[in-house]
């Protein structure tokens, strides 16, 4: 078929989603991604948005790991703005669906790894963050959790975490509160958090918004932490 045969559309502008339709296959989302787009998919915009404020908060920096990356759909947003990204997760099953949907073009390097057996790559990045993870990890592993996130940090590294608050839970769905075994308030997480950070910056969360309201009031919360503790 001659180009002058070819689909093309009314306006020319997007006649590039069709070249690139023609060159690769279009992207899947995630496996965890995809349930939240069949189940909810207003999900979806508070997940992005929790990535996009990521990616701002650690624009230029060099090396970042997520811990807890499931499907790592949304990840590709942070990788957009560091230099180099590694996630994991300790579920191998979303490993395998991270590494086969990888797009050159936003190449990161994802790995099995649970972060409560140890650091992952001691001491070499400049920045963590983890998304809806914390309030998973039992109370008596929670000190480890964070312990180990921190021993991965080098000296003048940053960590963000994300995760609902413990307000929110009466609204959260069934399925939602299966792993929630471990949320808290603002005031509780943060002084957990200040046990392996000088300085803890308060973030809440409604929808796709975040801002510095009242943290009783936000269905999410968000913790930048900065200055890590060495002895504490």
């Amino acid at each position: 078929m001659n180009s002058e045969n070819q689909a093309s559309h009314k306006e020319k502008q997007y006649n590039s989603c069709l070249e690139l339709k023609g060159k690769q296959d279009l992207t899947r989302l995630g496996s965890m991604s995809s349930w939240a787009w069949h189940d909810d998919p207003k999900r979806l915009t508070w997940l992005l948005a929790r990535y996009k404020f990521v990616a701002k908060m650690l624009s230029g920096y060099g090396s970042a790991l997520e811990i807890g990356c499931a499907d790592a759909f949304a990840s590709r947003i942070v990788r957009q703005e560091v230099k180099n990204l590694s996630v994991i997760d300790f579920d191998p099953l979303f490993i395998d669906d991270v590494n086969e949907r990888m797009d050159p073009k936003w190449n990161f390097s994802a790995h099995v790894h649970d972060i409560l057996d140890g650091p992952f790559s001691s001491g070499n990045f400049d920045a963590a963050f983890s998304l809806d993870v914390i309030e998973h990890i039992p109370t008596q592993q929670e000190h480890l959790f964070v312990e180990n996130i921190r021993s991965s940090l080098s000296k003048n590294g940053v960590l963000i975490i994300g995760t609902p608050s413990l307000e929110s839970q009466v609204h959260a769905s069934e399925h939602s509160r299966l792993g929630h075994v471990n949320c808290k308030t603002a005031p509780d997480w943060h002084a957990l958090l200040g046990k392996y950070f000088h300085n803890i910056f308060n973030f809440s969360m409604n929808d796709e918004l975040v801002h510095t309201g009242y943290h009783k009031m936000a269905q999410y919360l968000i913790f930048l932490c900065t200055n890590r503790k060495d002895i504490f």
